[in-house]
Order: structure tokens, then sequence, then C-alpha cells
């Protein structure tokens, strides 16, 4: 089982797909930012991990050791970091479909309004 919720990754991946597409001064990127920070250690190794995967750094199956490994090399603030990336969404998108959750059975737990 992974140590963070599919609602919260999809919660990222539908903001870092905005954050891509921002408008200057929208907001976006100060959002999602705070929202990754808001997250535990667990979860934002977590996070990382499955965007290795995603990325294909990792194998899904290589998923407990991609998670030790971002958080022993955890040096900078991971929002620093991911938001750093580019394709984001699509690597956690595709490092969630690699663990077997779909986009739309994670965004089940999202609120709408957020």
């Amino acid at each position: 089982m992974l140590p963070i919720s599919p609602s919260k990754i999809a919660h990222v991946i539908i903001r870092a797909r905005k954050f891509d597409a921002e408008v200057p001064g929208s907001g976006q990127g100060r959002e999602l930012r705070a929202f990754i920070a808001a997250l535990n250690e667990d979860e934002q190794a977590a996070l990382t991990a499955l965007m290795w995967i995603g990325r294909e750094t990792f194998e899904a199956e290589e998923f407990d050791e991609a998670f030790e490994t971002a958080k022993a090399e955890a040096t900078a603030p991971t929002e620093d970091y991911l938001l750093g990336i580019p394709m984001l969404a699509d690597y956690l998108e595709d490092g969630l479909n690699a663990m077997g959750i779909s986009l739309e059975e994670a965004e089940d737990g999202i609120n709408p309004t957020v």
C-alpha cells in the first residue's frame, strides 16, 4: 500500500497540469508548492518515488527501494524538486498506472471545489 492516498496524488496531478498551463500571476505554482510542502515526509517521498516510477527510473516492483531512496536523498524541499521536473503530471499519472491505480479512481476522493 502506498504511504500517500491516491486522492492526494490526483490532487497534485491536477494542480501540476494547471501549473504547466499557468497564466502568470494566477497562483497555481504557489498553491501546488504549498500543498506538497504540507505533506508529511513519507507522503513526499512516496510522491517522488511515484514520479521516478512514471519516469521509468524505477519499476513499479521497486517502489520500496524508490521510496527509501527518495527519503535518503532528500536534500532540497520536495516541492522545489518536483516543480522543477518537466512533465511532472504525466510522470505521476504514469507512476499511478504502473502501480495499478487509474487517475479516474484516484480522483474519486477529491473534493471537486478544490
